[in-house]
């Protein structure tokens, strides 16, 4: 229970606990959004690796499963691009 409300006050808590991930792909999966947290798990993933070609590999698979826009499960990605002139 106590970790329960930890989610709460940490997402990163949520994310690791088995639990607290089953509910919240639930939460969204009620909310047409599960490809989201996909996309964040994955992306999780991929910042952990150090193997250069599973690297170039989850890369590659991101970009086909979130990022493109012939993938069932796109996401949107926002970019804020600074310019200076």
């Amino acid at each position: 229970m106590e970790e329960a409300r930890s989610w709460g006050q940490s997402f990163d808590k949520l994310m690791c606990c088995p639990a607290g991930r089953s509910a919240f792909r639930q939460f969204l999966r009620t909310e047409f959004s599960e490809e989201n947290m996909l996309f964040w798990l994955a992306c999780d993933e991929f910042i952990k690796e150090t193997n250069k070609g599973a690297i170039e590999e989850k890369a590659r698979l991101i970009y086909e499963d979130y990022i493109s826009i012939l993938s069932p499960k796109e996401v949107c990605v926002f970019s804020l691009v600074s310019i200076s002139l």
